[in-house]
């Protein structure tokens, strides 16, 4: 199974391109992500990571994904590799994200706000790419 859950404040405004062959949108940005636990008398470490969203899911994040805002996101992790115009071999690790969440408090700013004028709260999905939607008022098990 490969499954990531992760929850960050963004680094800087996503970036938009689209592919060449198909002219899909891609959304990429990297999450700043606390670590759990800090040494004593160290400040609290943060590991940055690169996050890229597709289709809906990236234009969601393009409209409404701001640097410095806290957010959540679900999705899987993948690595590729490419070799640049010297010959040299490049790797990369990224989560492919498939469902987004805002995770601003209400109080805390444009995700909150947002989140309040159309009757979410912070803990409502903002983009989900699959089939199935979870209502407000649905019963859950957990």
């Amino acid at each position: 199974m490969n499954k990531v859950i992760l929850m960050g404040r963004l680094t800087k405004d996503p970036e938009v391109r689209y592919t060449q062959t198909s002219n899909t949108l891609v959304a990429s940005f990297s999450l700043a992500v606390n670590r759990r636990f800090a040494r004593q008398g160290e400040e609290r470490q943060a590991d940055f990571i690169n996050c890229v969203a597709w289709n809906k899911t990236g234009e969601f994040v393009s409209k409404y994904f701001k640097k410095g805002q806290q957010v959540g996101v679900v999705g899987r992790l993948q690595t590729r590799t490419w070799d640049d115009d010297k010959g040299q071999k490049h790797y990369i690790t990224e989560v492919v994200v498939e469902e987004t969440y805002f995770a601003d408090s209400k109080r805390d700013g444009s995700a909150g706000d947002f989140n309040s004028s159309f009757g979410g709260d912070s803990a409502m999905p903002a983009s989900n790419d699959s089939e199935f939607e979870v209502s407000s008022g649905d019963d859950l098990p957990f």
